[in-house]
């Protein structure tokens, strides 16, 4: 019998393969060709492992299972639920011998019924959780447990942190046994579905007609795409209008019909591509240029959060500011730059807060690039520092957009993508990239200022050169954001001069 043939299709695999198939079968029959996990997506799984293991404060007498093979899980399950106890990784093979599923958690009930609870480190209940507990309920009750009532447990984005974390505050109970119930019908013919992909003897990939929205990143190298490059879904808020016109054989902006109806941005989009140049509102960028007081202060964060709060008076998620760089213009000279990167494992914002205060001054506009980030941020140090709160409402009063002039379409070069963020228009502008920088996008900076300070998930620590690199690549990403947004400003002025 094929490998193929001997593997069980898993709870993930079944939620994954209702969402890409060729995930699917790669996984079944070409692993090796699966794209490895990134740092963003392993620490994702970290701080999944993390809040699961806190879940399990909640079930203080539970059992833990622990890490064994399919069949050996299998039997060690079968063996401790005739004890009646809560289990922690309970594994269980379909009676069809093809499926297997394991269980955050089981909770006896009454004589002979069981509770499922899977704990999600989200802060809120998403549909392809149905599916999940589904599959598991599916393959329980082929081997005759009674399942209850179906449970997800995720983070209470609410909870604030004081002192020990609470789980029982840290948590929110989402009864989804109604959800569940309604779609077991149509698990069986989804599962029988799933294996009639596994079974193909070709790779499912993309074509015209046939669009997957590639959550795992494997359809990049599909012979369609390969051969007929394609940039509609670059489409200004294209969704489903960028989706029909991919599956009608419309695969570039610059070839959808003028009959076609679309918005003024895509309009603008559709023009640019076709004539291979940018397009300006010289009004519109006047408005905006005028509107700013001098001196400015060119102004970015760079900041990390956590599903379980590190510190006091900190919530699941929240951001926890750890650096700014700002640049400092007059209406001539050139900017005098300031920056900041916490020290050590403590909490940083009462430290970072003081340094920015020192370097703001009182008067002129402060430029950000998407300001509802670093508004939302010193909102948050205003209510844990009130005595501050006066200078950070003055910040935030004097702030100015510049992502405003681009998210509007003030200024649109078909480089762009469709994408108004800094990332995108500076190369296009003024030929500056973060490609060429060690750390090149916000999550990275995150993650690699949070292995600087605490290591990482597996218990390694940062070297003292490591640090020191660190912190060399911290500065050079976040003084890029503030000294990216004085050249383009400098650019905006000398097109609208023009």
């Amino acid at each position: 019998m094929p490998q193929n043939k001997q593997r069980l299709l898993t709870k993930s695999l079944y939620v994954a393969g209702l969402q890409c198939e060729k995930y699917l079968w790669l996984a079944f029959n070409k692993p090796e060709a699966l794209p490895r996990n990134d740092k963003a997506t392993q620490h994702r799984f970290d701080e999944g492992k993390a809040v699961g293991d806190l879940a399990k404060n909640l079930f203080p007498d539970g059992v833990e299972i622990g890490e064994l093979d399919t069949i050996k899980n299998d039997e060690r399950s079968k063996e401790l639920i005739k004890e009646r106890r809560v289990l922690f990784e309970a594994g269980f093979i379909h009676k069809n011998g093809k499926c297997y599923a394991r269980a955050d958690v089981l909770v006896p009930v009454g004589k002979d019924e069981w509770d499922i609870y899977e704990v999600k480190s989200a802060t809120s209940v998403k549909e392809d959780y149905f599916e999940d507990v589904s599959f598991q309920k599916y393959c329980y009750e082929s081997i005759g447990l009674k399942i209850r009532k179906c449970v997800i447990l995720h983070v209470n984005n609410q909870y604030i942190r004081k002192g020990k974390i609470n789980p029982k505050d840290f948590f929110v109970e989402a009864d989804i046994t109604k959800e569940v119930r309604d779609i077991m019908p149509l698990v069986n013919g989804k599962i029988d579905k799933l294996f009639g992909v596994i079974a193909k003897k070709e790779c499912p990939e993309i074509t015209s007609g046939n669009y997957c929205e590639d959550p795992f990143n494997v359809h990049f190298d599909d012979k369609f795409l390969t051969e007929h490059p394609s940039d509609i879904f670059d489409l200004y808020r294209g969704g489903k209008v960028a989706l029909e016109l991919f599956n009608s054989g419309v695969l570039e902006i610059k070839d959808i019909p003028e009959h076609h109806k679309l918005n003024a941005k895509q309009n603008i989009q559709r023009k640019t591509s076709i004539e291979g140049k940018h397009h300006i509102a010289h009004k519109e960028l006047n408005v905006f240029i005028n509107s700013l007081k001098y001196p400015l202060y060119f102004l970015d964060f760079e900041s990390y959060n956590t599903a379980i709060p590190l510190y006091d008076n900190l919530k699941p998620y929240q951001q926890v500011p750890f650096q700014f760089s700002l640049h400092v213009a007059g209406k001539k000279g050139k900017p005098e730059h300031h920056s900041f990167i916490a020290e050590g494992a403590g909490d940083p914002r009462q430290a970072f807060l003081e340094e920015l205060l020192k370097v703001m001054g009182t008067e002129g506009s402060v430029v950000v690039y998407n300001q509802s980030f670093e508004q939302g941020v010193l909102a948050n140090l205003a209510d844990l520092y009130p005595k501050h709160s006066k200078a950070i409402s003055g910040i935030i009063a004097r702030m100015s957009d510049l992502l405003v002039p681009f998210r509007e379409f003030s200024y649109y070069h078909p480089e762009q993508k469709g994408s108004a963020s800094i990332k995108h228009v500076l190369p296009v502008l003024t030929g500056l990239k973060y490609d060429d920088l060690e750390i090149s996008a916000g999550d990275e900076a995150s993650l690699s200022y949070l292995y600087m300070i605490r290591g990482d998930g597996e218990g390694n620590k940062a070297s003292p050169q490591e640090a020191k690199k660190i912190k060399n690549d911290l500065e050079e990403y976040c003084g890029l954001d503030t000294h990216g947004m004085v050249i383009i400003l400098d650019k905006l002025k000398e097109l609208v001069e023009k």
